[in-house]
């Protein structure tokens, strides 16, 4: 992804969306509420406007605490 213009394309929309569904996967049940799901996607929307090594950073770390199994 370039840098954000607030305009994504078809791709982009759906990696955005496996991102986020990786993110409240990662949280234990009890925290997936509106709340934190909103701040997820908030955090998500403000890492790929600031473009691609803010949102490869952030990816990782989702890989990396994501639930095994």
């Amino acid at each position: 992804m370039q840098k954000c213009t607030g305009v994504y394309d078809p791709e982009e929309l759906s990696a955005l969306g496996r991102l986020y569904d990786g993110a409240v996967n990662a949280l234990p049940p009890s925290m997936r509420n509106p709340e934190n799901r909103t701040a997820i996607a908030k955090l998500i929307l403000e890492r790929t406007a600031s473009g691609d090594a803010q949102l490869a950073y952030l990816t990782n770390l989702l890989i990396a605490i994501r639930p095994q199994g």
